[in-house]
């Protein structure tokens, strides 16, 4: 599967146009970013249900709230830059608080998003929006994964933070893939260390365990999609029958899907672990590929960081 390639961003305007031909309540916010995050398709078909506010990413979220609380299901979203970068308060007081049943999805996380530079390459975006209460965080790793979870949040009451990438990714699932709240996938079974991803690290860690196959190694992957709610009960059985765990993503390390497993095990099971992902710095203008090799989210990092802790270093 990992040879073909699609675009989280063009399965979400899809989900949402399926949503919208099944929902009447359905309606999508926008800020002036809908044609690159696909959102604007809504608007061709459902035009009365669409709204773009502009450059206003406080009054984006602001608006959507309202529109909650007239009983709509509203998906909100632009650059993860922007929301929650921008809009902290906003999502704090006018979303979570009061419980409202938003959908905050938003395109162009990590520094993936490439040339356009550190100034719009989130990499804190996880840690903010997993503290905030009632909040849940979604990291999809593929077009499938991502089509079936915007679909499924629609009859999860309360808010969500659904974050994508910006380029084409490697299609991980078949087209059979059913999104659960809370409960991460178990792509392959091993017994020497565990291997938590989510986003487009998944597809890396994968990889991994296979060059980890040909060393000798046997390396569990895990698809931990759902920061927020944690599968503290996955990640525990994982840890204690490998013995080992590294986590990767997309994100800053600090505060991100790594701490969030490390506050798991620390709690629960300790257990020697290494993470793999930004190491609390910005990036830089670059390709993609360039990016994610000179800041160290590859197969062979992942790699590198399981054979270190087999090797008891």
């Amino acid at each position: 599967m990992l040879s073909r390639q699609a675009a989280m961003r063009d399965a979400y305007g899809e989900a949402l146009l399926e949503l919208g031909a099944t929902d009447p309540n359905v309606v999508v916010v926008g800020a002036d970013t809908t044609g690159s995050l696909k959102s604007g398709v809504f608007a061709t078909k459902f035009p009365e249900r669409f709204f773009n506010v502009g450059i206003a990413e406080q009054n984006l979220v602001s608006i959507a709230a309202g529109l909650a609380l007239a009983g709509k299901v509203v998906y909100a979203g632009t650059y993860a830059i922007f929301v929650p970068g921008k809009s902290v308060d906003q999502i704090r007081n006018n979303i979570a608080y009061p419980n409202l049943n938003v959908k905050i999805v938003c395109s162009h996380g990590g520094i993936s998003v490439g040339p356009d530079g550190a100034s719009h390459q989130q990499v804190e975006d996880i840690a903010i929006m997993r503290c905030i209460p009632r909040m849940k965080v979604v990291v999809p790793a593929d077009s499938v994964s991502t089509k079936s979870t915007i679909g499924a949040i629609a009859s999860i009451p309360g808010p969500f933070y659904v974050r994508l990438t910006r380029p084409s990714t490697p299609i991980v699932y078949d087209s059979g893939f059913e999104y659960k709240l809370g409960r991460a996938n178990l792509l392959r079974e091993g017994s020497d260390v565990a291997i938590f991803a989510c986003g487009i690290m998944v597809p890396e860690a994968l990889k991994a365990s296979e060059s980890l196959k040909a060393l000798g190694v046997s390396a569990s992957v895990v698809d931990l999609h759902t920061i927020k709610p944690i599968d503290s009960d996955l990640i525990v059985e994982c840890a204690k029958r490998c013995g080992r765990v590294v986590t990767a993503e997309e994100h800053n390390v600090m505060g991100g899907m790594g701490s969030a497993v490390a506050e798991v095990l620390g709690e629960k099971a300790p257990t020697p672990m290494k993470r793999v992902g930004v190491m609390d710095t910005f990036g830089e203008s670059g390709e993609a590929g360039e990016l994610l090799k000179k800041y160290g989210l590859t197969s062979a990092n992942i790699e590198q960081a399981a054979s270190s802790l087999v090797q008891g270093h």
